[in-house]
């Protein structure tokens, strides 16, 4: 049974939720609508953090880039090369939102600012902070693996 439901999950190239891999780290967004859960993943070193999404043309509905620092600063990031609108998720130290930066332009050079010192960015498809009631003071449970430091300081 587990290989005829692998087999079709290759042929549907994992299109749908129940084959998409459930592994990985998770971050739970606490938003007006109630918690949702986003599967990360996590730009930690330095060349990760530099290239995000770029060049990515598709992202799951559930799916994110959490982007982890070494330290608490302003924030700024940029479209470049990223065809995928998103909306950018500023985050403090505690996983508290500072703000979103919603429906971000694709491929725009201008740039994107945290409204404080953030620690966490977090990317997700143009959209789902408004679709999920996600804001400035609301709180975000990050992953273990979120929690130590960068690898290297940006």
């Amino acid at each position: 049974m587990r290989i005829a439901t692998a087999l079709l999950c290759l042929l549907a190239l994992a299109s749908t939720p129940s084959c998409r891999s459930s592994s990985g780290p998770v971050v739970t967004l606490h938003g007006s609508q109630g918690a949702v859960l986003v599967r990360v993943e996590i730009a930690r070193a330095r060349q990760e953090l530099s290239r995000g999404l770029m060049w990515r043309t598709e992202l799951d509905a559930d799916a994110g880039m959490l982007f982890v620092f070494a330290d608490d600063s302003q924030r700024a990031f940029w479209m470049k090369n990223t065809p995928l609108p998103l909306d950018i998720i500023f985050l403090d130290s505690r996983g508290t939102v500072l703000n979103v930066a919603a429906e971000t332009t694709p491929y725009s050079e201008a740039p994107i600012r945290s409204s404080g010192p953030a620690r966490y960015v977090l990317e997700v498809n143009a959209g789902y902070a408004a679709k999920h009631g996600i804001g400035p003071g609301a709180v975000i449970e990050l992953p273990r693996e979120a929690l130590s430091t960068a690898d290297t300081p940006d």
